[in-house]
């Protein structure tokens, strides 16, 4: 009787193993089942992603994810949250991948898979123009005085804690909340990506916001995706065709130079 047990026992753990492994590296599947790439993004982290006066997503993350959508034979979805939800999200199976601007670190590595880098950014500061000289160095805004804000969960925030680590530590769900503190005097300054702070220095010049020239970190961006073997050997091939056929460089060029699709926004 032990011995008919022992075998109904591993039987059934067998069966248990194979139906675990059947349902691994499902990911592709279930995009394709659903006919839907569901992205995680903020809409919030201009010029890689924004939100238009008429709610539409636009940005270099935007193209990136609709042209994997497109390359799919899928539609694209776009799941719109604050920046420290994203990977949440991923990890839970809410939202299939996530591009909004996310540096590609050690840390976040070890919980999610990595495709990149689309884009090699930095940490920026923007701020006004009585604090001018803060902008040559971050030991320039390393003083108890100084409120300086960052995205929460972002590696700006570890930024700050790290570099800046006397000043006062701001954090926002948004970047737009941040300029609005800017406005209003709350804080003295904004770490963020390079990218955002001189396209915020140049949208509000007319109201006295500032950025520094130099990136003070080296940051890799890339696609963020869950444990999916046949998923994340789609979108290796796919971002090698896209920089390999100069296509990326002219999204990105589009995006960051010409700032026609300003006018777009609210």
């Amino acid at each position: 009787m032990k011995k008919t047990g022992f075998i109904l026992s591993l039987a059934f753990l067998l069966t248990l193993a194979f139906a675990i492994a059947g349902t691994a590296g499902t990911v592709m599947d279930r995009i394709q089942k659903k006919g839907e790439l569901v992205v995680g993004i903020t809409g919030s982290q201009p010029p890689l992603n924004a939100t238009t006066k008429e709610g539409k997503i636009i940005g270099l993350d935007a193209d990136i994810a609709t042209m994997i959508a497109k390359n799919m034979k899928v539609k694209i979805k776009f799941a719109p949250m604050p920046f420290a939800k994203l990977l949440p999200a991923l990890e839970a199976g809410q939202v299939d991948v996530v591009i909004s601007g996310m540096t590609m670190t050690p840390e976040r590595n070890l919980k999610v898979a990595y495709v990149g880098p689309y884009y090699i950014s930095g940490k920026g500061v923007l701020t006004k123009g009585q604090n001018i000289a803060a902008l040559q160095d971050p030991s320039g805004l390393n003083k108890p005085e100084f409120k300086v804000a960052a995205l929460k969960n972002s590696t700006s925030e570890m930024f700050v804690e790290k570099a800046i680590s006397k000043a006062a530590l701001v954090t926002t769900e948004s970047y737009q909340k941040a300029i609005d503190l800017l406005f209003q005097n709350k804080i003295d300054a904004l770490i963020a990506d390079y990218p955002f702070c001189a396209f915020s220095a140049f949208r509000y010049r007319d109201k006295g916001l500032v950025a520094g020239e130099a990136r003070f970190t080296f940051e890799p961006l890339g696609i963020a995706l869950p444990e999916d073997a046949l998923l994340i050997n789609w979108m290796q091939n796919f971002m090698g065709m896209l920089e390999g056929s100069g296509r990326l460089k002219e999204l990105t060029k589009h995006w960051f130079q010409d700032g026609s699709w300003i006018k777009e926004l609210p």
